[in-house]
């Protein structure tokens, strides 16, 4: 079954950011948008590239109202490690939330079972806490965060303007489409 279109089921978590810890709950989700990224596990390979580049896009996700937050299944004190130790992971302003007990992977369909790891997920939600978009990569294949940006765009212009929906490759400003029997067989 897709979770697209579907609520943040309830969780309680620890997070880490910026030199604080913090609870973080699904209630932290509504009310304005949301990018949940999941990664396997703090001091890797690919991840810390993965949270460096999205730390790159933090200020154009804040500036369209988008709140941001990394998940693995670390605890929030391994994050604080992370964040102490690695140059990349220093960077990160944005929330990282410990899923030690695997709840939130599961809640979200990303837990490998065999290893106990997240896979690699992210997840737009929107402001009534209810998921838009899903893209999951394999472990070896890092993700670019700069999509993202356009993505959120995308979901909160059809958020606004209901009827209409964004083509491939749309960007703000450009045409949408008004689904119809006028449009089929015509794009």
């Amino acid at each position: 079954m897709s979770l697209i279109g579907t609520e943040v089921k309830p969780f309680v978590a620890q997070a880490y950011q910026q030199g604080e810890f913090l609870e973080v709950t699904e209630e932290n989700f509504k009310g304005k948008w949301s990018v949940v990224c999941f990664y396997p596990a703090d001091f890797t390979f690919v991840c810390p590239t993965e949270l460096g580049d999205l730390q790159d896009q933090y200020a154009a996700l804040k500036e369209l109202g988008v709140e941001v937050y990394s998940v693995s299944t670390d605890t929030h004190f391994t994050h604080k490690a992370w964040h102490d130790h690695s140059e990349t992971i220093n960077k990160i302003e944005y929330i990282m939330i410990g899923d030690p007990s695997q709840k939130i992977s599961r809640n979200f369909e990303v837990l490998n079972e065999e290893e106990g790891l997240a896979d690699r997920g992210t997840f737009i939600i929107d402001p009534d806490g209810v998921i838009q978009t899903i893209e999951i990569n394999a472990g070896g294949i890092g993700r670019d965060a700069s999509t993202l940006v356009n993505k959120i765009k995308a979901a909160q212009y059809v958020r606004k303007n209901p009827g209409e929906v964004c083509p491939a490759k749309w960007q703000e400003g450009s045409e949408t489409l008004t689904p119809g029997l006028d449009l089929v067989g015509k794009i």
